[in-house]
């Protein structure tokens, strides 16, 4: 993981090198455990290998598809709030429509948000996946629409996959939407 970020912040030094001050330190095994703790979950390998360069960035402009990165501190920050969403019977009777191999919750504790849109939406780790899926998956998780597309077989993957669009040109950095964005939604 350590080379993924090298990658990524090359192509941040060469498209959007202020994006490389909000970046934060890499995260301490105790940030990880304190998730993991929390949510009573072990993360992916990936995950944590990610993660102990950055944790995440400053919330800010969006370093992934104009998301903000999570920062661990700031993944438990969403997660609680779905959680007492969910304790609360917020989500009673309501079911999403999942792409094969996620649960239809509407949300579930065990998607871990790994990034934030600043409306409610996530890119999650999926660590409780129906039949057909694979756990550690990374979803979409919509506030106020059904769908739950598998994204990624992996956080590995997902994160592999994204670095890699970036260096092919497919994202590029915009100011007036707030971070970095595919081409084909200017």
């Amino acid at each position: 993981m350590v080379a993924t970020w090298q990658k990524l912040e090359r192509w941040l030094e060469e498209h959007a090198a202020h994006l490389l001050d909000e970046l934060n330190p890499g995260a301490l095994p105790a940030d990880i455990a304190n998730v993991e703790k929390v949510v009573g979950v072990t993360l992916p390998a990936a995950f944590r290998d990610f993660y102990k360069v950055h944790n995440g960035q400053e919330p800010g402009e969006g370093l992934v598809e104009t998301e903000e990165l999570l920062s661990t501190e700031r993944i438990l920050e969403e997660w609680r709030v779905w959680k007492d969403l969910l304790d609360n019977g917020n989500f009673h009777g309501t079911r999403s429509e999942p792409e094969e191999g996620v649960k239809d919750d509407w949300w579930n504790p065990l998607w871990i948000p790994i990034t934030y849109d600043g409306n409610g939406n996530h890119y999650c780790i999926d660590l409780d996946p129906a039949p057909g899926g694979r756990k550690g998956q990374i979803i979409r998780m919509w506030h106020d629409a059904p769908e739950r597309p598998i994204i990624a077989d992996s956080f590995h993957a997902w994160i592999e996959d994204y670095v890699g669009q970036l260096i092919k040109g497919e994202y590029i950095y915009s100011a007036e939407w707030g971070g970095i964005i595919h081409r084909e939604d200017l």
